[in-house]
């Protein structure tokens, strides 16, 4: 495996967080490797973070490095050997209707204020249902790299927003958000679908969706799409039938 040093990555510098309380295990605490500084995290740099298990949040890259727990598995899913599932199909014909339209990252009040709707509606409580502006500017407008703003409209109605980086080697999910009021939708699901979809348009080979962990209902859904590989050990490979339920 090529090391650390080897790569355009040794620009960088990197230091450990001081530790706070885990945002999907309740009862433990969590930190971070974070890598700075944050100009220097171009496409290319970025893309070879991701492939070594970071993301970030605006301009803040990091990845998990706990003391005590290693439950963030990154997770990808590889689009040319991924099949869709029943629910998975029946999902993408259900939001037929939507129109997706690919825009540089924007403030947009419609946006803001369909973030915010989601936000409390599934979200009540987590510390994100209350995010100023200046709050969802940073969290979603701010980046380093090649990133895109999806909305996905239905008869011009804003339904759905999606925040994707596009990577050397694929797509990387940074935050997706859909309306809470519609009965019977399965946006998150057809928002996965369609990033495989515009991958293999694209000839580009992993849909990268962040951490996997197998304890976090937040979590669960990334393991409906398979196969699924999770970065452990510093390697890549398929998580088994095991390991995901």
């Amino acid at each position: 495996m090529t090391l650390l040093r080897d790569i355009p990555l040794s620009s960088l510098q990197f230091y450990l967080t001081a530790t706070y309380p885990c945002s999907y295990l309740d009862a433990r605490q969590a930190r971070s490797q974070v890598a700075t500084p944050s100009f220097l995290i171009t496409t290319p740099v970025y893309s070879e973070l991701v492939r070594r298990g970071f993301r970030r949040s605006g301009t803040f890259t990091y990845r998990p490095r706990c003391d005590l727990c290693q439950s963030c598995v990154p997770a990808r899913v590889p689009v040319n050997e991924f099949e869709s599932s029943r629910t998975q199909r029946r999902a993408w014909k259900r939001h037929q209707s939507l129109q997706a339209t690919v825009h540089p990252l924007q403030d947009s009040e419609e946006c803001y204020q369909l973030y915010q709707r989601y936000q409390n509606a599934r979200h009540s409580g987590g510390g994100m249902d209350n995010d100023s502006r200046e709050q969802y500017r940073n969290f979603l407008l701010q980046s380093q790299v090649d990133t895109m703003q999806v909305e996905f409209r239905e008869d011009g109605v804003l339904r759905m927003v999606s925040v994707v980086d596009l990577l050397t080697d694929g797509l990387s999910s940074v935050y997706t958000f859909y309306d809470p009021d519609v009965s019977g939708s399965s946006y998150g699901t057809y928002n996965v679908l369609w990033q495989i979809a515009l991958c293999r348009q694209l000839q580009l080979d992993y849909v990268y969706l962040g951490y996997w962990i197998h304890d976090s209902g937040k979590m669960a859904y990334k393991a409906n799409f398979r196969p699924l590989q999770g970065l452990k050990q510093g390697q890549w490979r398929e998580l088994s039938e095991q390991e995901l339920k």
